[in-house]
């Protein structure tokens, strides 16, 4: 009898005060702690996708280059190219792809080449532009990046900074970088080699 008593005074007892607040700051704790990793992976994702989402108009464009995709009525002839901007925290959210067919110079002439723009949403943007030279090292002081493909090579005349490579031989680059920024300050990158190669790097 007095062993029933006793679980039944148990039973009424329930949990206390200071029990409650100890679960409740756990369950805080480990919420906090996946809320923050997963916004970490989703915002990483996203730049991921970003980043592959560039690569594939470059690699569209270099189709285009080389494919001889009509420009305008009857413009056959013209490369095709993506421009890139960071001269603006604006001009950093976009990218150009442009025909090079008033002025072939292998950079955009704006807006008479114009084929299409492609706007950066969710506070991502470019943040650097980097070329490489054949003989030298990496250069990323530049605002304005011009790759042009042009038929029959699949091959990637890098202009940066305005220096067009078709004028002049020697303004043409070995390779160039693209750097992208999440807006929690996350990076990767697009390469593009002369020979036509694009890829994408974890910075």
């Amino acid at each position: 009898m007095k062993t029933i008593k006793k679980i039944k005074r148990s039973a009424r007892a329930g949990f206390t005060l200071i029990e409650l607040l100890v679960v409740t700051a756990i369950i805080v704790i480990i919420s906090t702690v996946i809320l923050a990793n997963n916004s970490k992976f989703g915002g990483r994702v996203l730049l991921e996708n970003f980043a592959y989402d560039l690569a594939l108009t470059l690699r569209q464009t270099q189709v285009y280059g080389i494919a001889v995709s009509r420009f305008g009525t009857n413009t056959f002839t013209a490369g095709y190219g993506m421009h890139f901007d960071i001269t603006s925290s604006n001009n950093a959210k976009q990218y150009t792809l442009f025909a090079d067919a008033t002025t072939a110079n292998g950079l955009y002439d704006a807006p008479s080449e114009l084929v299409s723009t492609f706007l950066i949403t969710r506070g991502y943007s470019i943040t650097k532009l980097c070329a490489t030279p054949t003989a030298g090292t990496e250069n990323c002081t530049y605002t304005t990046l011009d790759v042009l493909f042009q038929r029959p090579e699949p091959d990637a005349m890098i202009s940066p900074g305005g220096a067009s490579c078709i004028i002049t031989n020697s303004n043409c680059q070995a390779s160039a970088r693209i750097q992208l920024v999440s807006p929690r300050g996350d990076t990767m990158s697009v390469t593009v080699q002369a020979n036509g190669q694009i890829a994408v790097q974890t910075s």
